[in-house]
């Protein structure tokens, strides 16, 4: 056995989001052959890669169709995918900047941002987490770091902020700098400005996804973000009922404008139904059914998922428990495991098929 005769039989192996075999996607790293040994790295292009176990099996039945003897190890390894310019100032040294957004308060967009991030950072990647809702931040509160405080350093005589850490992310919140019982009476100017020193004076580091947990509407913190930073993709959150996907596609043409054009990989629908614990069979679609789907389906989005309504979800925001990381319930446990899935996967799509993020410029707002 030779290392191109191990390529050459890898070739069969096909990736089915990208369309092309592991060999020509460059996946296929360290082979080793030792005697019948054979041993190599399939990097993925996300440690949250829903089909991770499926390609390890093909790569292991390639071999041996042309092997038969032949003893094969897989190490599964991931390099987080990017489009992001490599010269760009702000925020170096993240690869993927995804803003999660719905039109409409209290549909669950904030315990979509802290799950979603906690169960990225469970695969193995490097997270961080902004809640850019400067009126009215819940994260801290979701996290069970409301009592925390962010650490000032000192570099070459800038003083930056050094994110919390909990739960295995990275977290900035203006909740986690002023008083709980302080009301932020600021107006857009000055929200504008926090929010720029939340991506431009902290020390965020390496990460791999920056979740931006975005307030409701289409006004002046979204646009400040696409003006600061080149965010890579987009999620909508919605409820089935009509009145929340009225103005969940407001956030989508938003998304879509010519100027901004910041492309969405997703959409999720939270409260779709509710099972009782005794009736595990049974679904109650109180708030309508299956408009999450129609509504990504209208407009060509990927569906990443639904969310059931479950008291737990409630609870684990009040203690600080995230449910992506603490739920006994294998309804929520499988929701939560096919989103962050979906997630991953979509924006690797995301990275492979369109072009390079760049920072909005809007002139006309």
């Amino acid at each position: 056995m030779k290392q191109d005769d191990i390529l050459d039989a890898l070739k069969v192996v096909i990736d089915p989001d990208f369309r092309k075999n592991l060999v020509e996607l460059n996946m296929i790293k360290n082979i080793v052959i030792d005697g019948k040994r054979v041993a190599f790295d399939l990097e993925l292009t996300t440690p949250a890669c829903p089909i991770r176990e499926k390609l390890r099996s093909e790569c292991v039945e390639a071999v041996k169709s042309k092997f038969e003897d032949a003893n094969v190890e897989v190490n599964l390894t991931s390099n987080v995918t990017t489009k992001r310019n490599s010269n760009i100032n702000i925020l170096p040294n993240v690869k993927n900047i995804i803003c999660v957004a719905s039109g409409k308060g209290g549909v669950g967009k904030s315990t979509v941002s802290v799950n979603l991030a906690v169960g990225l950072a469970k695969t193995g990647a490097k997270v961080g987490l902004i809640d850019a809702d400067i009126h009215g931040p819940s994260i801290p509160l979701m996290l069970g770091i409301k009592n925390e405080r962010p650490v000032v350093r000192e570099i070459k005589g800038k003083h930056y902020l050094k994110p919390v850490e909990k739960h295995g992310i990275s977290v900035l919140s203006i909740g986690v700098i002023v008083d709980e019982r302080q009301a932020v009476v600021w107006r857009g100017p000055m929200v504008t400005s926090a929010l720029k020193q939340f991506v431009t004076d902290v020390l965020w580091g390496n990460i791999d996804y920056l979740i931006m947990d975005l307030p409701p509407g289409t006004g002046d913190v979204h646009l400040t973000m696409v003006q600061t930073v080149p965010v890579t993709a987009s999620i909508i959150v919605t409820t089935p009922q009509q009145v929340a996907m009225a103005d969940a596609r407001k956030a989508i043409s938003m998304f879509r404008m010519p100027n901004i054009n910041v492309p969405i990989i997703g959409l999720i629908e939270n409260m779709s139904y509710f099972t009782p614990e005794d009736m595990p069979d049974k679904k109650y679609h109180i708030f309508g059914e299956g408009g999450g789907k129609k509504l990504a389906d209208e407009y060509e989005i990927p569906f990443l998922g639904e969310l059931p309504i479950i008291s737990e979800i409630c609870s684990g925001g009040d203690n600080g428990l995230p449910t992506v990381d603490s739920t006994s319930s294998p309804i929520l446990k499988a929701s939560w495991k096919q989103i962050v899935e979906r997630t991953a996967q979509q924006l690797a799509m995301r990275n492979a098929n369109l072009e390079p993020t760049k920072i909005v410029e809007v002139t006309n707002y």
